[in-house]
C-alpha cells in the first residue's frame, strides 16, 4: 500500500500554526500512538527545523530561525528577523542551491516534492522492517545491490584508509546511519543501554536529515567521517583499555552530532550579520552550542533516553555538550596548552572520569580536523571541499557588501596556501601532541601522511597559482562590469 503525505497548503499571507509539523523528508511519530492515526495532542511536539520543545518543558524551549526551507517554500513565510540587519531574511538552506541549466523552477519543485514522498516511504518501510528485529540488526538501509560492498567496507570500518566517498555511495547517501549503528551494534551499546529500536533509527535519520548536504563541507558525509575517525581513536591501546561503555557512547555520538545543521558559514560571519545564535550564545561558541542544543532537541523529541532516570539522561546531555563545545576552533590553544602540560607533567589518569573526558574531548578534536592527515586521495578531496565552502561564504560576502573573511576570497587564496598554513599552524602541533600521548603506528601513519600531503600541496603552489593569475584579468574584466565594489554571485 503505497502512502501519499502532503504538507497542508496555507494562505501566504497567514502564519504557520504551531501544530504544523516540518520534518526534512522523515516522518515524525510517538511509539505511543498509532502510526496511521491522529497523534495525541498532548504528546504533540511544536518543532521548528531540527528543534522540538514542549510547552511544559521550559529547559527545551529552544527556537532558531533556521526553519525547514521545504514548509517556508510553500507557505511563503521568511525566518523570523531578529535585528534589522538585510542578511537575516535570506535563508540558509538555499545559498547553495544551484539550479541545473535548461530545467525550469516548476521541475525542480516537483522533484523536491518527489524526493519527499520517496523519502518517507523509505522511513516508512525501514520503520515497519525494524520492528519486531530482535538484537542483531541487519543492515536493511542498505540497498540490495550495493549491501555486500558496504558490507564489506565495514569489516575494515578501522582502518585509516577507510574510504567515506566510496561508502557513501554504496549505502546511496545513508553513510552517517549505517556506520553510527553498526559501531553501537559492534560495542553492544544497543543492549547494554536497552535502546529501543525505534527510537534509535529515527534518532539516526533525523541526525543525518538536519545536516545541510548543500554545503560543500559540513554536511553528513563529513560527520560519517568524522565518526569513523572516532571510532579508530577509540580502538587505540590507551584508551580501548580505559574507557567505559558510557564513555564511548557519548563519544559515538558526539562525533555523529558534532557539527549538526551546521549553516555553511563561520562564527565570525554570524557575528558580524548580528544573527540572533550569536546574540543567544553572546558570541561565544556560537555554532557549537547550536549543534549541542540540536543535538539535545533530537534526543528528547526521539526519547531515546527517557527510559533511563532523569539524571542519567541529564547528565549525557551536559557531557555530550561538553565534547562538542570542545571543537570550538578558536579555544584550540586552550586545550592544546592544558593536554601538553598533562603530558609534560605526567598527570593523566584515566581511571579518573574527568580526565577520561578530557581524552575524548581531544580525540574528537583530532578527529573533526584529521583531513590532513588522510591518504593523499582522500585528503585532497576535503580539502577542496572545505575551501569552495570558505569561497562560497565569501562569494556572500562580496554579494551583500560585507568584509570578506579570512580566506574566504576566492581571488586571494589557494587551496594549497590555505592547506598548508592550516597544517602548520592548527594540525601539526595537535597531532604531534596526541602522537606523544598515544605513540602508536597509526598515530605515526597520521603525521606522515600529513608530512607527504603538506609537500604535495607546496608542489602545486606554483601551478595554482598560475591557473589564477591566467583566469583573474578575464574573469575580473568581464565581471566588474556587472557588479561593481567586488561583489560577486555565490
Amino acid at each position: 500500500m503505497e502512502v501519499c503525505y502532503q504538507l497542508p497548503v496555507l494562505p501566504l499571507d497567514r502564519p504557520v500554526p504551531k501544530h504544523v509539523l516540518s520534518r526534512r523528508g522523515a516522518i515524525s511519530f510517538s511509539s505511543s500512538s498509532s502510526l496511521f492515526g491522529a497523534p495525541d495532542p498532548r504528546q504533540l511536539s511544536q518543532r521548528r527545523g531540527a528543534i522540538s520543545y514542549d510547552s511544559s518543558d521550559q529547559t527545551a524551549l529552544y527556537i532558531r530561525m533556521l526553519g525547514d526551507v521545504r514548509v517556508r517554500s510553500q507557505v511563503g513565510f521568511e525566518p523570523e528577523r531578529r535585528s534589522s540587519h538585510p542578511y537575516l531574511c535570506i535563508d540558509f538552506r538555499t545559498l547553495h542551491t544551484r539550479l541545473s541549466y535548461g530545467s525550469s523552477p516548476a521541475d525542480s519543485g516537483t522533484e523536491k516534492r518527489v524526493h519527499r514522498l520517496l523519502s518517507f516511504q523509505r522511513y516508512l518501510h525501514s520503520s515497519r522492517l525494524l520492528r519486531g528485529i530482535p538484537q542483531q540488526i541487519p543492515l536493511h538501509i542498505l540497498d540490495e545491490d550495493y549491501s555486500g560492498q558496504a558490507r564489506c567496507m565495514l569489516e575494515k570500518v578501522g582502518s585509516w584508509n577507510f574510504d567515506i566517498f566510496l561508502f557513501d555511495k554504496l549505502t546511496n547517501g545513508n553513510s552517517l546511519i549505517t556506520l553510527t549503528l553498526h559501531l553501537l551494534n559492534q560495542y553492544g551499546l544497543v543492549d547494554l543501554f536497552q535502546l529501543d529500536m525505534v527510537k534509535l533509527w529515527r534518532f539516526l535519520v533525523l541526525v543525518q536529515e538536519d545536516y545541510h548536504n548543500d554545503n560543500p563541507y559540513h554536511n553528513s558525509v563529513h560527520a560519517a567521517d568524522v565518526t569513523q575517525a572516532m571510532y579508530c581513536y577509540l580502538q587505540e591501546p590507551m584508551l580501548s583499555k580505559s574507557l567505559t561503555s558510557y564513555d564511548i557512547l557519548l563519544g559515538l555520538l558526539a562525533a555523529a552530532t558534532h557539527d549538526l545543521d551546521h549553516p555553511g558559514v563561520n562564527q565570525p560571519f554570524l557575528i558580524k550579520t548580528d544573527h540572533y545564535l550569536a546574540t543567544l550564545y553572546r558570541n561565544t561558541s556560537v555554532l557549537e552550542n547550536h549543534h549541542w542544543k540540536s543535538a539535545v532537541g533530537l534526543l528528547r523529541e526521539t526519547g531515546l533516553f527517557s527510559h533511563l532516570p532523569p539524571e542519567d539522561s541529564m547528565n549525557m546531555e551536559r557531557e555530550l555538550g561538553s565534547l562538542i563545545l570542545a571543537t570550538d576552533i578558536s579555544r584550540q590553544n586552550d586545550y592544546l596548552s592544558r593536554f601538553r602540560t598533562h603530558l609534560d607533567q605526567e598527570s593523566l589518569c584515566l581511571s579518573n572520569a574527568s580526565h577520561r573526558h578530557f581524552v575524548l574531548q581531544m580525540a574528537l578534536k583530532c578527529a573533526d580536523i584529521c583531513n590532513p592527515c588522510r591518504p593523499w586521495e582522500l585528503s585532497k578531496q576535503w580539502s577542496e571541499k572545505v575551501t569552495e565552502e570558505f569561497f562560497e561564504q565569501g562569494d556572500i560576502e562580496k554579494k551583500h557588501k560585507l568584509q570578506v573573511s579570512p580566506l574566504c576570497d576566492r581571488e586571494t587564496n589557494t587551496v594549497g596556501n590555505i592547506q598548508i598554513g592550516f597544517m602548520t599552524y592548527v594540525a601539526e602541533p595537535l597531532f604531534g601532541e596526541w602522537a606523544r600521548f598515544s605513540d602508536t603506528r597509526l598515530s605515526q601513519t597520521m603525521l606522515g601522511h600529513m608530512g607527504l600531503n603538506k609537500a604535495s600541496w607546496g608542489g602545486l603552489q606554483p601551478e595554482q597559482t598560475a591557473i589564477s593569475e591566467e583566469t583573474e584579468p578575464s574573469a575580473g574584466g568581464s565581471r566588474s562590469k556587472e557588479i561593481p565594489q567586488g561583489s560577486r554571485e555565490s
